[in-house]
């Protein structure tokens, strides 16, 4: 067994050591700004992979490596990783927070673009940044990977078919992940409840203003049938990332986290 496997924990620090080099896709949105900012407190050093028009309006803080890519194309991901690569030659964390949804439309009126969009932009995306994060995670030989889920691949609501069965991917995807990288890669998947920020509206990227179009659910009223009586925030989020992250997660693999509020008991 691996000496550093057993190492003792240091129970001051929950989180990656300082100076553990984190790549977060999706970094401009509001979860991703948050993970960014707690993650510069804590001294790590932090890629931010976003598209375009999201580092236009949400420009990461100074000291952070940035690049603009779109998840769903593999020229883009690759070229994107052997930017860190040649920057930090190597990688000990990938957080993969991309993902959208449109409003709620039931199958039997979706057009086949919408499905490809929502699925490529949720599980493909998941999909080409694991597989080119693996080379460079493997060099330091005790890598993690958060991907991002949500509860809506366990209910099946309506009209959210094919966000719900990109989700279930990415934890199908996740677990084979686990068990083909063990032990030198862990991963694990976070599976939020609905969290206040502008992706409840369709996400930073896809909207001219963080708060210019309606939320896709009745807040409120979700809320209220929360147990925990609130809609997460982003550093309710940002926490159990941070967490899976680094050594005191070390046993945890193949896992999925809920962050709900209790509204969601699997």
């Amino acid at each position: 067994m691996d000496a550093s496997a057993t190492a003792d924990l240091d129970f001051t620090r929950l989180g990656p050591p300082e100076g553990a080099r984190v790549a977060i896709v999706g970094g401009c949105g509001g979860i991703g700004r948050a993970l960014v900012n707690a993650s510069l407190e804590i001294g790590l050093k932090v890629a931010v992979l976003d598209l375009p028009p999201s580092l236009q309006r949400h420009a990461p803080p100074n000291g952070c490596l940035q690049h603009a890519v779109d998840a769903t194309d593999e020229e883009s991901v690759a070229a994107a990783f052997d930017a860190i690569d040649q920057s930090w030659d190597g990688l000990d964390v990938l957080v993969n927070l991309c993902g959208f949804t449109n409003e709620f439309e039931p199958v039997a009126k979706m057009t086949t673009e919408t499905w490809d969009e929502i699925t490529d932009g949720n599980l493909r995306s998941a999909f080409l940044c694991a597989r080119a994060a693996l080379p460079l995670l493997k060099k330091p030989g005790d890598g993690a990977i958060i991907n991002t889920a949500s509860g809506l691949a366990y209910k099946g609501l309506p009209g959210t078919s094919p966000y719900g069965a990109a989700k279930a991917g990415v934890i199908a995807l996740s677990k084979s992940l686990a068990n083909e990288n063990a032990p030198d890669i862990r991963v694990n998947v976070i599976s939020p409840g609905a969290v206040d920020t502008a992706f409840l509206r369709g996400g930073t990227s896809r909207t001219g203003e963080d708060e210019s179009s309606p939320a896709h659910i009745d807040t409120e009223r979700y809320a209220d049938a929360t147990p925990l009586k609130r809609l997460a925030v982003a550093d309710d989020v940002v926490a159990p990332i941070l967490f899976l992250s680094g050594d005191a997660a070390r046993f945890i693999t193949g896992q999925v986290i809920h962050i709900n509020g209790g509204g969601f008991m699997p």
